[in-house]
């Protein structure tokens, strides 16, 4: 049977093993174990349970927060070019609408399920909770690869997707957002599809939607940007230069591109990136400017064909374990786990995506000395600026993109100051001061409210 195996677990091997004893080795029921350790859901649990049990949380609202307010599953049917149907399966979670209504974004993915969607739920309402923007968290996603979809059933499965969970959102209520594998075009068509249905445009019901349609200026950078603001305050607080600085960045979409974009604007050395076509690498330096112009050249955003002088490949798995001074995996979850936790080789993981880091790894990472920005904080740039775009679709009234960034950078900062100062006074890590902050707010505000009736 499968056992939830805690940090302590992991430290205890990781120094086994650094004593000489037999690592740890595959086998089925192994397999098993980390498989259920590595699920998502249980892994955001875990990080609940630690931060309730520090804050002493009443056992009623640690019940309440533990699990999702709303779960929605849905199966429906898409023609597809070739005269045939397919029904796909997406899902639309709601964790907790203490502080508000809920936000989260919706991705595309194979991989999607409700375990993972659930986990993001529950993150994307610390993390509002953490920027202190009044809302609560939710997220969505359909099973499906969209690379293997037209244009046009891409359209038809977002539309009918939007149909199907029309029932939740709304400005008021639920307010979807791009993710992994979505896109402004796509918010458009969700966007516009609501709006059919109510016979309005209802601009408020989405945020992440083009700029010609209600979008806000800075938000496809805003996420990458708030990555790049949480390097330059470590780096500040922790007595660096940036130009002294080499980071690695695995995932090059719209959060890792723009990070790596940025940081190589301020000074950084950025010595390797990957994508799902592999890693690439320059211990000189990449060109980060003319590798995004490629990208944008090429089907789906890739790097796949990219060459230049000094640049080599590499696995995805190399580039995590490349000695660094700053390492932002912008990817998926689970991707620093207590099998490469002890190879790492950064002074900082900052990160880019939801979940990269399982509590096992964590556990290692403390023991070892590594700060870890944690995802609430360190990628909540995206949500932040979706609620600008919310704030301005509600008053029909848009601000410049110079506004909108120094509101993000102000927020961002202040966040950051404020967990790094509950870290040092409790002597806790960057995760959990992150999840001190965040957990009381949502518990104080469900608390307020009361249980109905």
């Amino acid at each position: 049977m499968a056992r939830w195996l805690r940090g302590d677990d992991a430290r205890a091997r990781y120094h086994a093993a650094l004593n000489g004893a037999p690592k740890y080795t595959y086998h089925e029921e192994a397999t098993t174990m980390t498989s259920e350790r590595d699920n998502p859901f249980r892994i955001a649990q875990q990080q609940f349970d630690k931060a309730a049990e520090l804050l002493d949380l009443p056992q009623d609202i640690r019940e309440v927060l533990r699990v999702p307010q709303r779960e929605l599953t849905v199966n429906f049917p898409v023609k597809l070019d070739g005269g045939h149907t397919k029904v796909f399966t997406g899902y639309r979670v709601q964790h907790n609408l203490g502080r508000g209504p809920v936000k989260g974004g919706i991705r595309y993915h194979p991989s999607v399920d409700i375990d993972e969607v659930r986990a993001l739920a529950m993150w994307m309402t610390w993390k509002c909770a953490l920027v202190n923007i009044p809302y609560g968290g939710a997220k969505g996603g359909v099973v499906v690869d969209p690379a293997n979809l037209s244009i046009g059933e891409l359209e038809r499965l977002t539309r009918r997707f939007a149909t199907e969970i029309s029932i939740l959102i709304g400005p008021d209520k639920d307010i979807p957002a791009p993710d992994v594998n979505t896109t402004p075009q796509i918010m458009a068509w969700i966007m516009d599809t609501i709006s059919m249905h109510q016979g309005h445009t209802v601009n408020a019901a989405i945020t992440g939607k083009p700029v010609q349609v209600g979008g806000s200026l800075g938000r496809n950078d805003a996420t990458g940007r708030g990555v790049s603001l949480m390097v330059r305050e470590w780096a500040r607080t922790s007595g660096y230069n940036l130009d002294q600085l080499s980071v690695v960045v695995q995932g090059f979409g719209n959060v890792g591109g723009v990070a790596a974009a940025l940081l190589e604007q301020m000074g950084c050395r950025v010595i390797a990136v990957s994508d799902a076509t592999g890693g690439y690498v320059r211990r000189g330096g990449l060109d980060v400017k003319a590798m995004r112009e490629y990208s944008a050249k090429h089907p789906r955003r890739l790097l796949d064909g990219y060459s230049a002088p000094g640049v080599e490949k590499l696995t995805n798995t190399e580039l995590l374990e490349l000695p660094c001074d700053v390492l932002v995996p912008a990817a998926l979850e689970n991707q620093l786990t207590e099998l490469n936790a002890p190879r790492i080789r950064a002074r900082v993981v900052v990160e880019g995506a939801n979940g990269p880091t399982t509590p096992d790894a964590d556990a290692i990472f403390e023991d070892r000395g590594i700060t870890v920005i944690p995802d609430i904080l360190a990628n909540a740039g995206g949500v932040t600026v979706s609620y600008f775009e919310w704030v301005q679709g509600l008053q029909s009234f848009f601000w410049d993109e110079i506004d909108v960034n120094a509101k993000l950078e102000r927020i961002m900062v202040n966040a950051y100051e404020q967990v790094r100062s509950v870290s040092e006074q409790r002597r806790v890590s960057m995760r959990l001061a992150a999840y001190l902050l965040a957990v009381r707010r949502v518990a104080d505000a469900n608390a307020t409210r009361g249980i109905y009736p």
